[in-house]
């Protein structure tokens, strides 16, 4: 049993010190990638865990949103405390008031929302009736009556046709008569 003692590899630092010293000896100016930091990681202290991307991943992840690191193009780096804040993209944050609420003019109360009412005492505007201009009235014009008059066979023929009493579309099905089938003996 002792022989497995000295065989065995000494234990790893923890992850967030693994990260910051391969941030530190890889020096690269606009932050490491995830790659990077594994591949420092594997020469410098050798058998990983198996589940070694997870784990980097997640401690990449924490570091991120405590602020010990900044992630910028897909890489990591370890923020400068004096540098601006980056940012990402889009329309910029709106500038902060430097008057406090107080001290800057009163505001008119809100207006209420929706239509304001009617007021019941004011004149009351008639609206005069706008006609089309033209005399006709609106709408789908009547039916006309039938011409009487002899326009020749083609008017014929139509009124014929539509006058016949057969009613228009598909003529319903026609059922068979029942027809008795004799069984002989």
């Amino acid at each position: 049993m002792a022989a497995t003692e000295f065989n065995k590899p000494p234990p790893l630092p923890p992850y967030p010190e693994m990260i910051v010293a391969a941030l530190e000896a890889l020096k690269e100016p606009s932050g490491s990638n995830k790659t990077s930091i594994t591949k420092y990681i594997e020469s410098k202290y050798g058998d990983l865990p198996a589940g070694h991307s997870q784990l980097l991943s997640h401690h990449l992840n924490r570091m991120k949103e405590s602020g010990e690191l900044v992630f910028w193009k897909n890489n990591y780096s370890i923020p400068d405390p004096n540098a601006p804040p980056r940012r990402g993209r889009g329309r910029p944050p709106k500038p902060k008031d430097s008057l406090p609420a107080a001290v800057a003019a009163p505001l008119a109360p809100p207006r209420p929302r929706g239509r304001p009412p009617k007021d019941p005492s004011g004149p009351k505007q008639v609206k005069p009736k706008v006609s089309a201009g033209s005399g006709r009235p609106r709408g789908r014009p009547r039916k006309m009556a039938k011409p009487t008059g002899g326009l020749g066979g083609l008017a014929e023929a139509t009124a014929s046709a539509a006058g016949s009493g057969r009613p228009r579309g598909r003529p319903p099905k026609v059922k068979a008569p029942l027809t008795e089938v004799s069984v002989e003996n």
